[in-house]
């Protein structure tokens, strides 16, 4: 930051003299017509040098963002094309949008007249500066190149974090992570943490065991209530026959006998297809003798 200020007040202190210099040869030295003629001519000259650069760097500038993005978008299309990973796509487009933006505007500032080793001694002052104050933003970067090359999870899949958010990946980017959770919350979640952190992935092997609960009257036929379980899942197409469903009693309750019930599904229909064997469940077992308890006390009064 020093010599970025050395720098800044140097320029400052050289157009000031220029400016008392200019002023002590129009006050203190007599002028002819021809001098003040040439005098005005320079300044002349000046003032439409400075404009002309100043409208080239706008067009520099205008022309180099609309370019950065056509190729921003042409590197894009062409990762898409040959069919690279969504978060491979992503991740490369923005970083190398954000690399084509500041070759732009180190461009522009060169137009206008800056001296490339001002730039230079700028951006490695201004460099180190925003490097401390952003530190956890470039363990973020770390987060996002760790992320791509290891591949714990890709864009589609279903993650749970460390800190329990649980959606589906939508985008992989530079600095953070978009996630969409099943209430249709958008989350962006740092990658340097995510990357750091415990990542559970859900939907990464395809299928997925599921697990049922239930509970009968004690005196209840356990072979009998299994045939009837074991009857509903075969009759629900989104039951897998292998590995075979299972059902065996995992509790013997204060009040009831525990039914644990295992049967494999796609990770798709996980969810709803517990919901709906219960439901089932407790419509078909009642017919066949299957009764569900409810918690009760059995109080014994002395006379």
């Amino acid at each position: 930051m020093d010599n970025a200020n050395e720098i800044i007040t140097a320029n400052i202190q050289q157009n000031l003299q220029h400016i008392a210099d200019v002023q002590h040869e129009l006050v203190e030295t007599p002028k002819t017509a021809a001098q003040w003629q040439d005098l005005i001519q320079t300044l002349l000259g000046s003032a439409v040098d400075f404009c002309l650069k100043l409208l080239a760097a706008v067009a520099v500038l205008a022309a180099g963002m609309w370019i950065a993005k056509r190729i921003t978008k042409s590197v894009k299309f062409a990762m898409e094309k040959r069919k690279l990973e969504p978060s491979l796509i992503s991740f490369t487009a923005s970083f190398v949008n954000i690399l084509l933006r500041i070759f732009v505007i180190i461009i522009v500032l060169t137009t206008v007249g800056v001296q490339m080793t001002s730039i230079v001694a700028v951006l490695g002052a201004g460099a180190l500066a925003v490097g401390m104050a952003l530190s956890g933003t470039f363990q973020n970067f770390a987060g996002g190149i760790i992320i791509l090359f290891l591949k714990p999870f890709k864009v589609g899949d279903v993650i749970q974090t460390a800190s329990g958010r649980t959606g589906t990946v939508k985008k992989i980017m530079i600095f953070t992570t978009e996630l969409h959770t099943f209430d249709n919350q958008v989350v962006f979640i740092p990658n340097g943490p995510l990357a750091n952190g415990e990542i559970t992935n859900l939907s990464d092997r395809g299928n997925r065991r599921a697990e049922v609960q239930i509970a009968i009257s004690y005196g209840d036929d356990v072979d009998v209530a299994r045939r009837a379980i074991l009857s509903v899942l075969a009759k629900d197409k989104r039951i897998m026959k292998t590995p075979e469903p299972v059902v065996f009693v995992s509790d013997l309750a204060d009040s009831s006998v525990v039914l644990t019930v295992w049967f494999w599904t796609k990770y798709a229909d996980w969810f709803t297809s517990m919901g709906d064997i219960r439901e089932v469940l407790y419509k078909e077992l009642p017919r066949k003798k299957i009764n569900f308890p409810f918690p009760q006390i059995d109080v014994h009064m002395k006379k």
